[in-house]
């Protein structure tokens, strides 16, 4: 089974990542962009590298990176449990210039139209997003703000809805700024 973790920047994904790697020892645990070599080179480039990227080639790098994360890490383990920081949604959402039936598509290509049956958002306020984000040295992406932060927040919301009409896909919605304990307990419940 194919679980991804959704959400903004600093709501939580790695830490209940993190738990689920104690609980689930056989699972694979992955991570967009990132979970293969060129996905690191790709998360420089996206995150760290101030290369004044255009809109349309951000989403390509992103693109590439799933392609290859799928070829990689994905398809060779089907028959496994994997868990993701990240998946194809993040993707659409973080593209918010662009349409959501185009993106879909070209994500279905990257995929060869194999998602996630699982997915966990994590769901965050204003005041978590940024006071968890004056906790931390911020990245390319991160250094847009919160207005851009609660934007990519709303489209990730937005994609669920949309998502549910196309593909069979089954979404727990939690609010992050629940303990820990609290969030990882209503975890579990639904991977079980």
């Amino acid at each position: 089974m194919y679980v991804a973790f959704e959400g903004i920047d600093c709501v939580g994904k790695s830490t209940q990542i993190s738990l689920l790697k104690k609980v689930y020892k056989e699972a694979v645990f992955t991570l967009e962009p990132g979970g293969t070599n060129l996905g690191k080179s790709l998360r420089d480039i996206l995150l760290h590298q101030n290369l004044n990227l255009k809109k349309r080639a951000e989403v390509l790098l992103f693109l590439a990176d799933r392609a290859q994360h799928y070829e990689e890490i994905i398809s060779p383990n089907k028959d496994k449990l994997i868990i993701s920081d990240r998946s194809f949604i993040s993707g659409m959402a973080y593209a918010v210039d662009f349409d959501d039936e185009l993106l879909f598509l070209l994500n279905s290509f990257a995929l060869d139209n194999f998602f996630p049956k699982k997915i966990i958002f994590l769901k965050a306020n204003a005041d978590l997003i940024k006071q968890r984000l004056g906790e931390k040295k911020l990245d390319i992406i991160e250094q847009r703000g919160i207005e851009y932060f609660l934007n990519v927040q709303k489209k990730l919301e937005n994609i669920l809805l949309f998502l549910q009409n196309k593909i069979q896909i089954e979404i727990l919605k939690l609010d992050a700024s629940k303990t820990i304990e609290e969030l990882h307990l209503k975890i579990k419940e639904f991977l079980q």
